[in-house]
């Protein structure tokens, strides 16, 4: 049995490059779980997988794709029968061990979860990595004591993936979200989200004259970083807590201690990749049960494998709105 897969492989000293090949089950890599994937998603550290000299695909060849959701066919682990559906996220998947990019992958069964009940495969990757980010985010400021009462929470990277869930989860919540974009034309897909506000980045990312400005975020999810994490933290209120998930803005943060000694700001990091199994679970369990079914279908932007590879450059560029929700077996 042969089956399609995105195959990223350096044949030259030009780089990597990404074709869709037919492949067999010999060629996956070791793991006591086989799943026949279903869905898969685009997200920006794909983008970056599949560039020609990406620097976190150390091995070649590689089959790229951060998250899958799908069907257990075999497992030589009690947790998983054959008909089980199942979900994974982080763990090197799609960097360091094959990924979500082909209609079979082979995993060790520790790194995937069952799909929470409520969710279909497809829902659940248009939640993908980047959802689960959201949800852990979300989850880390309230018990860092974040609550509706407190004032405007701030949402930066809106209109992408990490940003949409957290604005409609937040939303849905009962906080007043303020949503930062960069793109004015997503102003009405925001506010369809959840989001009360809309601010424009060029408001916002720019470097702070002082450390500290006038107290004004409940609280923060940060899917950018670089300067635009730097402002914020100067302008969280007492005690308030910004839950950075992305790098987009790049990793160096040019922000003094000030906002953190005398405001008592918290930066809360969110890492979806080698998370605790059992914050995973209560992490998809809460979004599986507050995020509105509807607005999530709205995020979707569907594709096929043959597509993976412009859409990804499309991400790098920040061109893309919601969630790229890949159909494996389309054609």
């Amino acid at each position: 049995m042969t089956f399609q897969a995105i195959v990223l492989d350096k044949s030259s000293d030009s780089g990597a490059s990404a074709s869709v090949q037919e492949i067999g089950l010999d060629r996956l890599p070791a793991g006591n779980v086989t799943v026949a994937v279903e869905y898969t998603t685009v997200n920006y550290k794909d983008g970056l997988c599949m560039q020609a000299n990406s620097q976190l695909v150390r091995n070649y060849p590689h089959v790229p794709g951060i998250d899958f959701a799908g069907t257990v066919e075999t497992s030589d682990d009690s947790r998983y029968k054959p008909g089980d559906k199942v979900v994974l996220t982080g763990w090197r998947v799609g960097e360091t061990h094959w990924g979500g990019y082909s209609q079979k992958a082979r995993v060790n069964a520790d790194w995937l979860v069952p799909l929470p009940d409520g969710l279909t495969t497809k829902q659940a990757m248009a939640i993908g990595t980047a959802g689960l980010a959201a949800g852990l985010a979300v989850i880390a400021l309230e018990d860092h004591g974040m609550n509706p009462s407190q004032g405007e929470v701030l949402v930066t990277g809106a209109a992408g993936g990490v940003g949409s869930i957290a604005t409609a989860l937040l939303g849905n919540l009962g906080f007043a979200v303020v949503a930062v974009t960069g793109r004015p034309e997503t102003e009405d897909y925001l506010k369809s989200l959840g989001a009360t506000r809309i601010i424009q980045r060029n408001e916002i990312d720019t470097v702070a004259k002082r450390p500290l400005e006038s107290e004004t975020w409940a609280g923060c999810v940060d899917a950018v970083g670089g300067e635009m994490l730097a402002r914020v933290l100067g302008q969280m209120k007492y005690g308030a807590s910004v839950a950075a998930v992305g790098l987009a803005g790049g990793a160096s943060l040019p922000a003094s201690v000030i906002p953190f000694l005398l405001r008592g700001v918290n930066l809360l990091g969110i890492d979806t990749v080698l998370h605790p199994t059992p914050k995973r679970i209560r992490a998809w369990q809460r979004i599986a049960s507050n995020l509105p079914m509807e607005k999530l279908d709205a995020m979707i932007r569907p594709g096929r494998l043959a597509d993976i590879a412009d859409l990804a450059e499309q991400i790098l560029q920040g061109q893309v709105q919601g969630r790229v929700v890949i159909d494996v077996n389309a054609v």
